[in-house]
C-alpha cells in the first residue's frame, strides 16, 4: 500500500502525519509531493498558528525508503535535490511553528527535515542517525547546518562520519530535542505545546520565530548550495560507481579518492 503525508487542521492548530508504517514512514517520492504541498497550502492558511508533525507507527520516520534510490527517471539528482530544497525550505517561510514529535528513529534526511523545523520532541528510547556516508553519498538537506550550530564540529563530525546513532538523552544534552516524554504522551504533550502557541498573540509568536531564525537561516542556506554542488558530483565519482560495483560484485571496493 503506497505511503501518505496526511495534514489534519483543527481550529488554529495543524498536524501532519508521515502514514507508511509499512516502510517505518520511509519517504518516497511521492510522499515528499505531498509534503511539499503541505507546507506550501500551510503557508497560505493564516488560521493554521501551530502545527504538529507526527508519524503513525513505531518509527516517526526512517528517512528515504532504500527501495526507490536509483530507480527515478523523470528527473536527474540535481533536479531531485533542488526540488528537495525548495520544498523544505518552506518551512522558514511559514508564520505557525512547526513541532516535531519524534518517536522510535528519525534517520537521514528525515532527521534533517526534523532539524530545519522549530521544536522537536522525542519519546523514550527515540535514536537518531545520519547513516548516508555508508551508501556513499553526504547528507543533502541542510540539517548538518543546523546540527553543527546546535553540537559543534566535533559532534556532528562523529554522527555523520562514523553513522553512529545519537540516543535521546544524547540528543537532549546537545539540545537537538527540547524534551523528553513517555512515548504515550508524546502526541498529547505536541498538541499541548501547540496550543499553548497558538493562544499567544500570532503577531507576537511570527516575529519571535523569525527573530530566532534569522540567527541560523543563512548558515542553513550556504550549507545547502554547497551540498547541491557536492552531491551531484558524489553520484557522477568513480568511488561512488566503485562502491556500486563492489557491492554487486561482493568484494572490497578499491577506493582512489576520485
Amino acid at each position: 500500500m503506497p505511503g501518505t503525508v496526511r495534514l489534519e487542521v483543527n481550529g488554529p492548530v495543524a498536524v501532519i502525519t508521515n502514514d507508511n508504517p509499512d516502510t517505518r514512514n520511509a519517504f518516497d517520492d511521492a510522499m515528499d509531493g505531498q509534503l511539499f504541498d503541505i507546507l506550501g497550502e500551510l503557508r497560505e492558511r493564516r488560521e493554521v498558528r501551530a502545527v504538529v508533525w507526527r508519524g503513525d507507527g513505531p518509527v516517526w520516520s526512517s528517512g528515504r525508503d532504500v527501495r526507490i534510490i536509483g530507480t527515478s527517471t523523470s528527473m536527474s539528482h540535481h533536479e531531485m535535490m533542488r526540488r528537495g530544497h525548495a520544498g523544505i525550505l518552506q518551512v522558514f517561510d511559514l508564520d505557525a511553528p512547526i513541532i516535531v514529535a519524534i518517536r522510535g528513529w528519525a534517520i537521514g534526511g528525515s532527521f534533517q527535515r526534523a532539524l530545519l523545523c522549530d521544536i522537536r520532541i522525542a519519546a523514550e528510547g527515540t535514536r537518531f542517525m545520519l547513516p548516508e556516508l555508508g551508501h556513499g553519498v553526504i547528507p543533502d538537506t541542510g540539517g548538518v547546518a543546523r546540527l553543527f550550530q546546535m553540537c559543534g564540529h566535533g559532534v556532528v563530525s562523529d554522527l555523520v562520519l562514523t553513522g553512529r546513532a545519537m540516543d535521546a538523552d544524547e540528543a537532549l544534552s546537545h539540545g537537538v530535542i527540547s524534551r523528553i516524554v513517555p512515548a504515550e504522551e508524546l502526541d498529547s504533550t505536541a498538541m499541548e505545546m501547540a496550543e499553548k502557541i497558538a493562544a499567544a498573540p500570532m503577531v507576537s509568536v511570527k516575529l519571535a520565530r523569525r527573530v530566532v531564525n534569522q540567527l541560523a537561516e543563512r548558515q542553513v542556506r550556504d550549507s545547502m548550495a554547497d551540498e547541491l554542488i557536492f552531491q551531484t558530483f558524489l553520484n557522477r565519482s568513480d568511488d561512488f560507481a566503485e562502491m556500486r560495483a563492489a557491492r554487486a560484485e561482493d568484494r572490497p571496493p578499491r577506493y582512489t579518492g576520485s
